[in-house]
């Protein structure tokens, strides 16, 4: 290849990449990088201005201060939970979609799983504060209601969330080749066996990227929370207390290292068992 074709190439390549690049290093990487130096910050307790004094007292706080170690696991658990409850429900449902349903019932539900996420968030939140409510639609239907608290901020987030488990576990079994189910049965394997053995770990992949979202987005939640959650207390209600009611941005930051670490030691996990391809 002529060296000049060769030179114009790389120009324009250089001239599609460099401005989301420089966004995301100066935006997302910037923003990171500030907040990280923030948590080392202090406050004057009679102001309340933030002094540019380098401290571990933040850190000692959040790790030996019993509420935070409390909501920190509560906050793990949650995101956990939220995470394998969705893949139970999505497991069956993408498997209905994508070998069973026909293709217009597969349109259908692709529609109705997807059509959710234009919804506010606000709107769908609300929704279901109506509905857990003891005096509530599920009260007068049932019988029962949770009333609002960690149950009912389960069930708020997995709603919420579903859909970014279903499609990429949709798309998984989709590349399962039927000719290989196939052969599987030929060859005498059980429905069972071939589902344990063959579908399973192509499948996994999907199930594993899929978690990435319902994990990293419930660990971040504070606003289902504050709707749905009662007296319950996750790290993100933790934070923006810190942030906006103490006025105590130090501490908030080094609240906020905390889903930070959890979300990148996920991703590290994640990555092998191939997810982050199926992302």
């Amino acid at each position: 290849m002529p060296a000049a074709p060769r030179l114009r190439d790389k120009a324009a390549l250089a001239f599609l990449l460099v401005p989301p690049l420089a966004w995301l290093v100066i935006a997302y990487l910037g923003s990171l990088a500030v907040l990280l130096v923030s948590a080392f910050w202090r406050t004057n307790s009679f102001t309340g201005a933030v002094v540019r004094t380098v401290t571990l007292d933040n850190f000692a706080r959040v790790l030996t201060e019993e509420v935070f170690r409390v909501t920190t696991v509560r906050t793990v658990g949650v995101a956990i939970t939220v995470t394998v409850v969705c893949a139970v429900l999505a497991v069956p449902l993408a498997l209905y979609m994508a070998k069973f349903a026909s293709p217009t019932m597969q349109i259908v539900l692709v529609v109705a799983v997807t059509t959710p996420l234009w919804a506010s968030y606000l709107v769908k939140a609300y929704a279901w504060r109506m509905l857990l409510s003891p005096e509530g639609p599920l009260s007068w239907a049932t019988g029962y209601s949770p009333g609002y608290g960690l149950v009912a901020t389960v069930v708020t987030l997995t709603y919420l969330w579903l859909p970014y488990m279903v499609i990429p576990v949709f798309a998984a079994f989709q590349r399962v080749p039927d000719a290989l189910v196939d052969a599987s049965s030929d060859l005498g394997a059980s429905d069972l066996t071939t589902m344990r053995l063959i579908v399973a770990p192509m499948v996994f992949p999907g199930i594993a990227a899929g978690s990435i979202f319902t994990f990293s987005l419930s660990l971040g939640d504070y606003i289902a929370v504050t709707i749905v959650g009662g007296k319950t207390q996750l790290l993100g209600n933790v934070i923006y207390g810190q942030l906006v009611t103490a006025n105590n941005q130090p501490m908030a930051a080094a609240l906020s290292v905390i889903p930070l670490v959890a979300i990148v030691g996920y991703l590290v996990a994640m990555r092998r068992t191939g997810a982050l391809e199926n992302v």
